[in-house]
């Protein structure tokens, strides 16, 4: 059987490098921990970068998969989908929006959003209503159009041009947008309702209520970016719910499939019906299991009543990593919303010293921007469960200070 060194050689040897990976392969996950090739325990507060809401090994997760597996995966959306439908049914009673359109991932996610932004946009105002504002230090996805929408110039670097007529304006500053947004030229406006990879910043309620009225009286297509920030992450099923807005189009993907592939785009019924047979389509989009996946994961949500675990868990871990900030000079801030919480740190080079300092220890932890600790770990974490995760951070802390 193969070491796990073994398997970090070979995986240099031929896979792209475009990931700056850590040297571990997990192969079991329990709950919300992790076990690598050599049988060391994790506690995990990546779960998969916000992807594994349920944790690992949910009863009702496997169960439904296999059965799925045992009649039919895949047959294109030439034809309906039986869970598919179901998953959109769910969608839209939970939600603000009218229709669904499944995908793959949140980089789909987001194209499908500007493209039905742009497709808008023509019909209400012409060819000239096409320009898209999103907001610096944001992050949307990694394809031209998301790569384009993202804030912030190291994902672009090398790959210019960027698409044409996307513009920035300052995140949780409504006059930058004022300044930029135009009844004739603008089509869309895409925000997150959290800057996840941009270290982890709430948006602020005045803003994002404002930003509401403007898009209103202007006729722009008001988009959340829920990749990171929906399906409970926030302690909420969707993070505008925090804002009490009502956005007109939603990008949805991570937990949503709690493991499995999925992305949605989400809209409002006058939008969503700019877009007609052929305007978008995803072959494996909105698949048998994606969205058997997606259907499980709104389920156990209401099971195990995880909507209010991700507040109270989150408030529980917010507060024992300030605890953290009166004890080490080097942290700046504590800031999140639900479980997607950042430590702030004054420098970037610590935010790598500690990950692998708490890895050594048995606690995974994720960086996000340049200078913040971010902790995204499955909702169905437990107040024991952070302390432990805590105590260790604590002691990865301590011996990067030293």
């Amino acid at each position: 059987m193969e070491s796990m060194q073994e398997l970090i050689e070979k995986g240099r040897q031929y896979v792209m490098n475009t990931y700056a990976r850590f040297p571990y392969a997990f192969t079991k996950g329990e709950g919300v921990y992790l076990y690598d090739m050599d049988g060391k325990k994790y506690l995990d507060f990546v779960a998969g970068i916000a992807v594994n809401s349920l944790g690992y090994g949910n009863e009702a997760l496997i169960s439904n998969l296999n059965a799925q597996m045992q009649k039919v995966f895949h047959t294109s959306n030439l034809y309906w989908i039986e869970p598919q439908v179901k998953l959109a049914e769910a969608l839209v009673q939970r939600s603000c929006a009218d229709k669904v359109f499944f995908c793959n991932s949140g980089t789909e996610a987001t194209e499908a959003a500007l493209k039905l932004a742009r497709k808008y946009g023509s019909q209400v105002g012409g060819p000239e209503k096409c320009q898209i504002i999103t907001m610096k230090n944001s992050f949307h996805g990694r394809t031209f159009g998301a790569i384009t929408a993202t804030g912030q110039t190291k994902y672009q670097k090398g790959l210019g041009p960027m698409l044409p007529e996307i513009v920035y304006a300052e995140y949780n500053d409504i006059e930058s947008v004022r300044a930029l947004a135009s009844k004739e030229k603008t089509c869309g406006i895409l925000v997150e309702p959290v800057q996840g990879e941009g270290g982890v910043i709430p948006a602020d309620p005045a803003f994002m209520q404002e930003l509401r009225k403007l898009c209103s009286e202007l006729d722009i297509l008001m988009m959340v970016d829920e990749v990171q920030t929906g399906i409970g992450r926030t302690g909420t099923l969707f993070g505008y719910e925090h804002f009490g807005i009502e956005p007109d189009v939603i990008a949805l993907a991570k937990g949503l499939g709690g493991g499995m592939p999925i992305g949605a785009m989400m809209a409002k019924d006058f939008c969503a019906s700019a877009f007609g047979p052929g305007d978008h389509a995803a072959t494996f989009g909105g698949n048998f299991l994606s969205t058997t996946a997606g259907l499980t994961v709104l389920s156990e949500i209401d099971r195990m009543h995880l909507l209010e675990n991700a507040q109270k868990q989150g408030t529980h871990l917010q507060e024992r990593a300030k605890k953290l900030q009166e004890k080490y000079d080097f942290i700046q801030e504590v800031r999140g919303l639900g479980l997607m919480q950042g430590i702030v740190l004054n420098e970037a080079s610590l935010v790598n010293e500690i990950r692998l300092e708490a890895a050594k220890r048995g606690l995974l932890v994720i960086g996000a921007g340049y200078t913040a600790l971010r902790m995204v770990p499955p909702l169905i974490i437990q107040k024991e469960e952070i302390d432990a995760g805590m105590d260790i951070l604590d002691e990865a802390m301590a011996a990067v200070q030293k």
